[in-house]
């Protein structure tokens, strides 16, 4: 009882002090091993019971709360595949889902991936896909950010208005009499000034040249910058560059370098002089195409070679651009006849330049951008849009045994040459891709311009199929037509009766003609006879 008394003195003592805490190693040395059995007891269950065996808030949660890894994994690999196997631009696919496309977590598993695929093909393809990405986000980002900079330039425009006014305010409240009257006689002569204001504004319009680039505009060509000024890969050089990514050069890009190279920049400097002698290149390359296409006299014969040179691949940007400048100076001079021949070949040789175009939606497109004409534009979509039976019926395994057979081999459905969509999916990329770029200082920046193309295509695919459907539409139309009342069979039935025949479902002897599992009297039948 003794012993008791103190082991239980000690243990009140302990759990003043320190609540659930050990005791001393000392004090364990002292007790028996029965008392020592009982703390540990004790101790045991208080430390259960912190622990998380009673926690039941897992209990709680559903499976909606956050995903497995297993089926995140799946949802992934699902959503990776609709992006590499679908038929759009894969930039349209990124727009159409940029949520998920530039979720930090999809990014991150998509790296990995990519570093843990042993296929090439493979590999190369989804580093791609990422670029892509990247670049889309950065596109969207850097839009953003003009739009931001744009709103905040509109504001304090506002407000330094507003000032303005406010001061004009205060300076009218104290002018005198004769200020009044020569305030007047200025508001009198203020539509005049203003005119000739216009007049001179008109005249002193900021080219495209002449415009400033915005913070915008330079982050938009880093990733530019960096491929093509140095350092230089081993065997690389400002030539070879230049050559590589010619195409790539539009005007804004030479602003930019411009811009570095009168800042000190000589790596932009090395690049513009490299780019200078590869364009002289061209040039002097398009002007001795030229001459072979005038060299042959007649002007079918000169169509000709235009067609020959497109087949070659020798009809570039510097050749149609010799070719306008040809035709500006002919008719400068007076001389009509070399001037609407140099349009016509001209022509003939964008319309050739046009069949080398990967897709018939391109093709489209380059023709209504250059077109002016907004009735002209909406003939070449009608023509487009319009579905054309073929005229030549494919030699299929299937029409050959029809033709010896007998049989008239299968029609396909008549098709437009270009079908809406694709196009409205082309005109999205371009816009994705080069939307940025000025068309002329007239026209404005190429978006504007396909988003009126756009628009009349829109116009014209309605007129011939008609207004198209939602969603939730297309569900609604299926669910009605995959079901046939009963004043529709009432229909079908009368109409075989006047032409002496009985529908299957009123034939009351139809016998083997009755669907299996069912009976006579229509009824299902389970089990056996």
């Amino acid at each position: 009882l003794a012993s008791f008394s103190a082991a239980l003195a000690a243990l009140t003592c302990g759990s003043m002090t320190h609540a659930f805490v050990a005791p001393t190693r000392s004090y364990q040395q002292t007790t028996n091993s029965q008392q020592l059995q009982q703390k540990q007891v004790l101790f045991g269950i208080m430390d259960e019971v912190n622990s998380d065996a009673f926690d039941l808030t897992s209990l709680l949660q559903s499976d909606d709360d956050e995903p497995s890894t297993t089926e995140m994994e799946q949802a992934y690999e699902m959503f990776l595949g609709q992006l590499v196997f679908s038929t759009n631009d894969p930039r349209i696919d990124i727009m159409d889902n940029y949520d998920l496309c530039v979720d930090p977590k999809w990014i991150t598993w998509l790296e990995k991936k990519i570093g843990s695929t042993r296929d090439v093909e493979e590999k190369m393809a989804l580093k791609d896909l990422s670029d892509m990405i990247i670049d889309v986000k950065k596109r969207v980002e850097l839009s953003q950010a003009a739009e931001e900079r744009a709103a905040q330039e509109a504001e304090e425009a506002e407000k330094n208005r507003i000032a303005a006014a406010e001061a004009d305010m205060e300076q009218g409240r104290a002018m005198t009499g004769t200020d009044v009257l020569r305030k007047a006689a200025a508001v009198d002569n203020a539509g005049v000034d203003n005119m000739v204001k216009e007049q001179e504004g008109e005249q002193k319009k900021k080219t495209f040249y002449d415009s400033e680039l915005t913070p915008e505009i330079r982050m938009s060509y880093e990733e530019m910058c960096s491929k093509v000024l140095p350092p230089y890969k081993p065997g690389d050089s400002a030539e070879s560059v230049v050559f590589n990514f010619y195409d790539q050069f539009d005007a804004q890009f030479i602003k930019v370098l411009n811009e570095r190279a009168d800042n000190g920049d000589t790596g932009s400097q090395e690049v513009l002089a490299a780019l200078a002698i590869e364009q002289q290149k061209r040039v002097n390359a398009a002007t001795e195409a030229l001459r072979e296409v005038l060299s042959k006299g007649e002007p079918m014969r000169m169509e000709g070679a235009i067609v020959k040179l497109a087949k070659e691949g020798r009809i570039d940007e510097p050749f149609l651009l010799l070719l306008e400048a040809n035709a500006d100076q002919a008719m400068a001079a007076g001389a009509t006849g070399p001037a609407e021949l140099m349009k016509k070949l001209r022509a003939r040789a964008m319309t050739e330049k046009d069949k080398q175009s990967a897709t018939k939606e391109i093709k489209l497109l380059r023709q209504l951008l250059r077109e002016s004409d907004s009735n002209t534009r909406e003939q070449l979509l009608t023509d487009a849009f319009t579905p054309k039976e073929a005229l030549i019926v494919p030699g299929t395994a299937a029409n050959a045994e029809r033709a010896i057979e007998g049989d008239a081999p299968e029609e396909e459905k008549p098709m437009p040459e270009v079908p809406p969509p694709d196009f409205i999916n082309c005109c999205k990329a371009v816009l994705l891709n080069f939307g940025n770029l000025n068309i002329d200082d007239e026209q404005g920046d190429l978006s504007a311009k396909i988003k009126q193309i756009a628009s009349e295509a829109e116009v014209v695919a309605t007129r011939i199929y008609g207004k198209g459907m939602s969603v939730r539409e297309q569900q609604d139309r299926a669910w009605k037509e995959q079901t046939t009342s009963i004043f529709d069979l009432e229909t079908l039935e009368i109409e075989a009766e006047r032409r002496g025949e009985t529908a299957p479902w009123a034939n009351p002897d139809a016998g083997d003609e009755l669907f299996p599992g069912f009976g006579p009297d229509g009824k299902m039948q389970i089990g056996g006879s």
